[in-house]
């Protein structure tokens, strides 16, 4: 059974930064495409970041480029995002997702909203006060 187990979130000012942490089990995580998606209540689930396997490729949706980096420990089965110039627009539930399949197409597919990830965390909250 996968579990992915997100942690990190928490109040921060706008301005500051917070770093999200994922641990994955029951996956080969060295193998796995990992990503990070947010959520805000009442809005649909938006795509953030995501890495492949060995985390020399990584994407980013165009709001966070620049403010935010995804990286991967895979000695530890974790994914990371660094969360820099945080905005009160980045308030969200902060959700880490993985897939077996880490493929360049399976990526820009899950990235155009094509394809969904298999397995996903239960969610960290992440609040930007101004």
């Amino acid at each position: 059974q996968v579990q992915l187990v997100e942690s990190g979130g928490g109040l921060v000012q706008a301005g500051g930064s917070l770093s999200l942490s994922c641990e994955a089990s029951g996956l080969t995580f060295s193998n796995a495409a990992m990503a990070w998606f947010r959520q805000v209540p009442g809005k649909e689930r938006e795509f953030v970041s995501i890495i492949n396997w060995s985390g020399d490729d990584t994407y980013y949706e165009d709001s966070v480029k620049g403010r935010f980096t995804i990286s991967r420990d895979n000695g530890k089965n974790t994914v990371y995002l660094r969360m820099n110039s945080l905005k009160v627009e980045d308030t969200a539930v902060y959700y880490c997702a993985g897939d077996p399949r880490s493929g360049g197409p399976f990526i820009r597919a899950v990235i155009n909203g094509r394809m969904e990830m298999a397995h996903w965390g239960k969610g960290t909250l992440v609040t930007v006060s101004s």
